[in-house]
Parts: structure tokens; C-alpha cells; sequence
């Protein structure tokens, strides 16, 4: 690692959960389609990034590296080199409860749609895509 821990500690205490960068582009583009949602709803499982309540149906916006985005061409996919065993390991629970939150939701009759950083550069494409999920 090139970083100091506490440089490294810095660094991770930067990255934001929320209002990310991909996270506006979609917010953005979905507004520019006259969608209107709202925001982090707690009361659902996963506090899904977009909530479209009356359609039942909500998007999480996934960074490539934290929800392990393992699909052939995605730029932002890496492995960890330094303290590999506990990224790994983290990166793991990450899609588990992704995958939970997906199933609980389900279950409450609800439909999700997971967009990847990677596919915000994508803007005509991610629009069709966010059209035909909502429609």
C-alpha cells in the first residue's frame, strides 16, 4: 500500500454513501425524463438509492468495486492487493446483503432494478433501460 493508514483511513473516510457521483447521473437523467421519486427510504430494506412508491419499484445504484461488479469489460473492477483477505471478505457480505435486500423486497412485492456504475457512461442506453423498468 502506497498510503499511510491514516492517509488510507482519509481516503475511506471520504467516499460517501450517498449523492454519489453515478447515483446523480441517474437521479439526473430519470428527472430529465419527467420521473419524479424520492430518496433513501429507511422503512425499506437496503434504504434503496431511488424509490418510486406509487410504481412499487425502487433502483440501487451500485459502485463497481464496493458491490464486486464481476461482468467482462467493467473498468472498475479490481481486486485489493494490500490487506486482500479482509477486502475480499468484505466485498462478499456486500453481495449477500445485496442480494438479501433484493429477496426481502421481493417479498414485499416490490421490484428492484440494480444499475452499475460502469453503465451510468452509457446515458441513451441506461434512459431505455430506466423506461422500460418503470413503464
Amino acid at each position: 500500500d502506497t498510503h499511510t493508514p491514516e492517509q488510507r483511513s482519509e481516503n475511506m473516510r471520504r467516499i460517501k454513501s450517498r449523492d454519489s457521483g453515478p447515483e446523480m447521473v441517474v437521479r439526473r437523467l430519470l428527472h430529465s425524463l419527467g420521473y419524479r421519486y424520492r430518496l433513501h427510504r429507511k422503512d425499506l430494506p437496503g434504504k434503496p438509492d431511488i424509490v418510486f412508491s406509487s410504481r412499487r419499484k425502487v433502483v440501487f445504484v451500485h459502485g463497481c468495486f464496493w458491490h464486486s461488479h464481476n461482468v467482462p469489460g467493467c473498468r472498475n473492477k479490481r481486486k485489493p492487493k494490500s490487506n486482500a483477505e479482509y477486502w475480499l471478505r468484505k466485498l462478499e457480505r456486500n453481495q449477500a446483503r445485496d442480494q438479501a435486500n433484493i429477496a426481502a423486497l421481493d417479498a414485499l412485492g416490490w421490484s428492484a432494478l440494480v444499475v452499475w456504475e460502469c453503465k451510468t457512461k452509457e446515458r441513451p442506453a441506461l434512459a431505455e433501460r430506466l423506461q422500460a423498468f418503470l413503464c
